[in-house]
């Protein structure tokens, strides 16, 4: 069994990134500058938006934090959108999800202008994935997508199952698994939470893909010996042996489903560093008009 080291291979894009924008700066050229809007308390969002932060300044982009109280209103929002679709000196930014329920999710994300959207997750960018067009990729997908490419998983003729149909990842993965490319060339079954005979399916995968967002989901009979196993879900599960008072855990029960794979994603420390490695890297294709 290896570990699919989601943080070495993120360090790895962002060095490369950091190169860039070198060159960029040597040329006179306009630096990427990402925007995040935070809106309310949630832990898990704020860790993630701050990390998005830290990478922005480790690798010389620039980043703007707009943080919106949990009572904010829709119009606050959209206003905020408005502004950073406006202002030159941003060249993408996202809104971290999830938000508070007087929001409407999609109605924030129709409002990003589509080549500032590099969480991907806008209707006209979506569209262009399934017509396999250059467009800014939804991030979590795509840093699945280059940790399987620059790890070397063999993903030609591969059966891939993935567990979860969301907008923002089962749904864009299972697309981008089957497309004409490498990663890609799998043949890929989409399975939900009214899929029968879930576990027989699963345990036919050479590919596993786990994004349906429950704690430990994925046991050892689901798997087969030597299957590839992509772990999505982050759970914060309460714990006396950290600091924190919790442990981070995934969809995959990763003590006993580790010793069957040829590789695995570690939770945390797989997908998680992947996904803001994309979004840095959507950004400067941004930035390059590269979309």
């Amino acid at each position: 069994m290896k570990l699919l080291d989601g943080k070495a291979t993120s360090q790895s894009i962002k060095d490369e990134l950091s190169d860039k924008v070198a060159e960029i700066k040597a040329k006179g050229g306009k630096v990427p500058h990402l925007a995040a809007v935070l809106v309310g308390e949630d832990g898990a969002s704020k860790t993630y938006v701050n990390a998005k932060v830290k990478a922005c300044e480790q690798i010389g982009f620039g980043s703007t934090l707009i943080h919106l109280p949990e009572d904010a209103s829709e119009e606050e929002v959209m206003a905020t959108v408005d502004q950073l679709n406006n202002d030159p000196e941003i060249d993408g930014f996202i809104v971290q999800v999830p938000l508070p329920k007087q929001i409407d999710e999609h109605k924030v994300v129709e409002a990003i202008l589509p080549h500032k959207d590099v969480d991907g997750f806008h209707p006209s960018n979506l569209g262009k994935m399934l017509l396999d067009l250059p467009t800014l990729l939804p991030a979590t997908p795509k840093g699945m997508m280059l940790l399987m490419e620059r790890n070397g998983i063999e993903t030609s003729g591969k059966h891939c199952v993935v567990i979860g149909r969301s907008h923002t990842v089962g749904t864009p993965i299972s697309v981008l698994m089957s497309r004409n490319s490498n990663p890609g060339n799998a043949t890929v079954t989409l399975c939900h939470s009214r899929t029968q005979n879930l576990k027989e399916i699963c345990a036919q995968a050479d590919i596993l893909i786990v994004a349906i967002g429950r704690e430990g989901f994925v046991t050892a009979d689901m798997v087969k010996e030597g299957a590839v196993v992509i772990d999505v879900g982050i759970h914060r599960v309460p714990s006396d042996k950290t600091k924190s008072g919790f442990k981070l855990k995934g969809d995959v029960k990763f003590d006993e489903v580790a010793p069957k794979c040829s590789y695995i994603t570690p939770v945390p420390g797989g997908v998680g560093p992947m996904t803001i490695a994309s979004l840095l890297w959507n950004t400067y294709l941004a930035n390059q008009k590269l979309v």
